[in-house]
């Protein structure tokens, strides 16, 4: 198997990707599913968080602050933003399941520099449609540049069966701003039905890395570098979180020449 396709566990976290057992720098990725009633306390040593709650209700509180009912759609397919919690560097969250609950745990590298830990409104959280004909997505970012943190970036996408997704092929791991910039990635992808997969490609211009994955319900896809285009079968809708960052907190992408025409004629 690919060493940049992890699978889930059958414990918790059900996902854990941390930037050892990654090999690179920056993003970190965990997942939890919880009971109605169970809790659980998140802090990472010079890390900031960003808590999305992909379906199920949750309690949050970090420090004096505390959230109620946060996220409710039920599931990651249901056309609602998802409930999301900023947590800064340095800070301790406590996430109380008020239903069963999926939660995701994304985290960078942070100063505190962008606190007080804050609720993520859904109405800051901006849609897009992005491609056209079986190139379109549906897109909506969670925390996006444009929002404070030190490093994360957090985005969520929707993509209908038979399309492709971040496609042209594009990369981001060159820091030469403002044409491209440095971003490792994770990919989380769920599926409906949940029986089904994807087809993810991962690879450089030299093609020192080229590798193409199946990746099923609950996969994680690293991206540490290169193009990674995403295609989904006919028969099912794809869902995947990304988790980004890098030295800068932009996000500059090059498409892959050799693919720059589909633009080019969309256009």
């Amino acid at each position: 198997m690919s060493r940049l396709l992890v699978k889930p566990a059958a414990r918790q976290p059900v996902q854990r990707i941390t930037p050892d057992s990654a090999g690179w720098k920056y993003v970190g990725f965990e997942l939890y599913d919880l009971d109605a009633g169970e809790e659980l306390e998140l802090q990472q040593d010079g890390r900031e968080l960003c808590l999305v709650v992909l379906s199920g209700t949750a309690r949050v509180e970090v420090a004096a602050q505390r959230w109620d009912e946060v996220g409710g759609r039920g599931s990651v397919f249901e056309d609602r933003a998802p409930g999301a919690v900023y947590v800064p560097a340095g800070e301790a969250a406590r996430v109380a399941a008020q239903s069963p609950l999926e939660l995701a745990v994304c985290s960078a590298p942070g100063t505190g520099a962008s606190g007080p830990a804050r609720l993520i409104e859904a109405a800051k959280m901006s849609r897009e449609v992005r491609g056209k004909g079986t190139n379109t997505r549906h897109v909506r970012n969670i925390l996006p540049e444009t929002e404070p943190a030190d490093n994360l970036l957090v985005v969520e996408v929707i993509t209908p069966p038979g399309h492709w997704s971040s496609y042209p092929p594009h990369k981001h791991d060159r820091d030469a701003l403002p044409e491209e910039s440095r971003l490792e990635e994770t990919y989380y992808h769920r599926l409906d039905p949940s029986s089904g997969y994807v087809h993810q490609r991962v690879y450089t211009d030299d093609r020192s890395l080229d590798e193409t994955m199946s990746a099923e319900d609950r996969d994680v896809v690293l991206v540490p570098e290169g193009y990674h285009p995403v295609g989904v079968p006919h028969g099912y809708t794809s869902y995947y979180l990304n988790v980004m960052a890098g030295p800068v907190r932009e996000w500059h992408f090059h498409n892959d020449p050799a693919h720059e025409w589909i633009i080019e004629q969309a256009g």
